[in-house]
This record gives structure tokens, C-alpha cells and sequence, in this order.
């Protein structure tokens, strides 16, 4: 018993009931632990744990399998670490930091040629230095920091208020992290491809011990295949993101998709009218959608991928737009 307790002790309650839990293994991991943490668990502590039960409930029905969008189960759920498609068998792995749930990590080989808008964040330095040097530097074209940025987007979010919420392209975490601090939305998912991105965010996690007590999910995904169950999500954000995006089309519509009837779409990205003569030249060679030289683009882009109700917010070169899917969509994947 005694080795019981001192392993209880050592052990998390986010480990112990982990976002990962789904119905076959629920039973059994409750039964497991149940003894443990009646004997050596503040009652007061007991119904932080509950509560926490519910959200990773939430959250963990949200999930789906990228390739063909049907709902995961645990496979391994001894270690919390291995999710598997209930149709397709795919398994996605965690390495306790974030959930993997990419076409690529289902195989050994490496990854082919990346656009260099998708690259370049997965770059060690670029990831070190994003939010110690690289961000201040948006202030350039009108971006008003983070916090203010934020204080933006929430107002746009208010009808996701003790939501979902999505941090799309969330890079290290800069507006994640501020989005779980704030309290509004029951359940935050921060989601990146880069791998070093996600690292970054981990680190700043271990740093910040209000964090550490808080519940959400770090994904890494592709923004054209979204890992997560149609119409289940209240509001997706993508901060300083869609113009690195490979394909801005394909990123709106999945948006579309995982969005609920009424849900909203918010953006930040640039707009600079000057660059009109060379925006094709720039987008060839930055590998993504770039440049954007009018308001009138992303308002459209946003309304042949099913959005509608646009508003937006302008300072010089920045934009802040939010976008809201209709009740009227059919966006099953069998439906598009």
C-alpha cells in the first residue's frame, strides 16, 4: 500500500486522467485508480478532478481521424499514448507533449519537399526566437501586439464564450496560453504542423506553473486536414497564420467544416495594397497564399468556402476579420 500511495503522489491527476481516456478503457482506468486517489486526495481536490473528467470528456470526443474522419479510440491505454481510427485502423501517437495526429506520422519515412512558407517555422531558431524578437516585429505593419490582438479576437468570439475554442497555426503558444489564462472558453486546443513550434510551447508550459494546472490540448495537424469531428467546434482563431497557410482555400473550408451552425472564423493577417503588381511572383516563391493586396480577397475567400456575416478591423497593413458559418451548411465530408 505504501508503494501504492507514493506512486499516487508522484504521479499528475492530468496523467492519471488523461484527455486521451475514450469508452473502452474508461471503466478500467477508473476502477484502477479510484483506491489511490480516495485514500490520498483532499476531497476539495476530488471535485477539481471531476471537473476536469468533464472537459477532457468534451475534448475528447471532438477528435476524429484525419484520413477519414471517424472517431478514435484509445489502443494503448496502459501508457495514454496510442489513438486508432474505429474504421480505418490508422494509429496516432503521443510523445507527451502533443498529440500527432498528421498524415506523416503514420509512416517512418521522411517527409517530402515542404513549401518554404511550411519550413520555415519548423526551424529550431525561428521556433527559439519567435516570441523573443520575430513577433515584435509585426508591429511594422500595424499588428497591435498580442495582447491587444487578443482583447480584439474575443470580442468577435463572444458567442463561443464557455466553448471550444481552436488556436489554429498557434505557433509557441502566444495566443493559446492567454486564451486558456483569460477563463471564457471550457476547452482550448492549441494546433500546429511544426513540431519545434510545439516544442517551444511545451517548454513555456513547464515554465508557468498556472499552466501547468490547466486543462488543454496540443495537437500537431495539417490545417487541410483537421482532426477533429464536423460541426463540434464553437470558434477557430488563427492569429498572424493564413498567409503561410499552402493552400488558403483548403485551410477555410476544413475551418468551415469543424465549425457548428453559427460558429465563427477570426484571422489576423496583412493586407498591402502596394504589393498588387508582384503578388503572384511572391506567393510562387513563398509556397503559400502570402500576399494579400485587398480587403475585397479574403471576404471572398471566406464566402466560396461557406462563410458568411463579415466584419473586420484594419490598422495600416493589419487586418482582423471574423467570418460565421451559416445554419444552412452541409459540410459532412460526404456532403462537399
Amino acid at each position: 500500500m505504501a508503494n501504492a500511495l507514493s506512486f499516487s503522489s508522484s504521479v499528475s491527476v492530468s496523467v492519471l486522467f488523461t484527455y486521451l481516456r475514450m469508452r473502452p478503457c474508461r471503466k478500467r482506468i477508473r476502477r484502477m485508480y479510484r483506491p489511490l486517489l480516495a485514500s490520498s486526495t483532499p476531497s476539495g481536490e476530488l471535485e477539481k478532478i471531476k471537473d476536469m473528467e468533464a472537459r477532457n470528456d468534451t475534448i475528447a470526443s471532438l477528435l476524429a481521424c484525419p484520413i477519414c474522419f471517424k472517431p478514435l479510440e484509445l489502443s494503448d491505454w496502459t501508457i495514454y499514448k496510442k489513438l486508432k481510427c474505429q474504421s480505418c485502423g490508422k494509429v496516432y501517437v503521443s510523445n507527451g507533449r502533443y498529440l500527432d495526429l498528421t498524415f506523416s506520422s503514420l509512416t517512418d519515412e521522411s517527409e517530402a519537399f515542404m513549401r518554404p512558407s511550411t519550413e520555415l517555422f519548423r526551424n529550431p531558431a525561428i521556433s527559439f526566437f519567435y516570441e523573443r524578437g520575430y513577433r515584435q516585429g509585426f508591429q511594422i505593419s500595424g499588428y497591435p501586439g498580442p495582447d491587444e490582438e487578443l482583447k480584439l479576437a474575443n470580442k468577435y468570439m463572444e458567442t463561443a464564450v464557455g466553448g471550444t475554442v481552436i488556436d489554429l497555426s498557434c505557433a509557441t503558444g502566444i495566443f493559446t496560453r492567454r486564451m486558456i489564462k483569460c477563463g471564457l472558453y471550457k476547452s482550448v486546443i492549441g494546433l500546429d504542423y511544426s513540431e519545434t513550434m510545439l516544442e517551444q510551447f511545451h517548454s513555456f508550459i513547464q515554465e508557468d506553473q498556472s499552466l501547468k494546472e490547466q486543462d488543454f490540448l496540443l495537437v500537431r495537424a495539417d490545417v487541410g486536414r483537421l482532426p477533429f469531428a464536423t460541426e463540434t467546434i464553437d470558434a477557430v482563431h488563427a492569429g498572424a497564420a493564413i498567409h503561410c497557410w499552402p493552400s488558403a482555400a483548403n485551410g477555410v473550408a476544413e475551418v468551415c467544416r469543424v465549425l457548428k451552425p453559427d460558429g465563427v472564423f477570426i484571422a489576423s493577417t496583412q493586407v498591402v495594397e502596394a504589393l498588387r503588381p508582384f503578388r503572384q511572383v511572391l506567393r510562387i516563391a513563398y509556397g503559400a497564399a502570402g500576399v494579400w493586396t485587398e480587403e475585397a480577397e479574403l471576404r471572398k475567400l471566406c464566402e466560396n468556402c461557406g462563410l458568411s456575416n463579415w466584419s473586420s478591423t484594419r490598422n495600416s497593413a493589419f487586418i482582423m476579420f471574423s467570418a460565421q458559418k451559416p445554419r444552412t451548411i452541409l459540410s459532412e465530408p460526404d456532403k462537399m
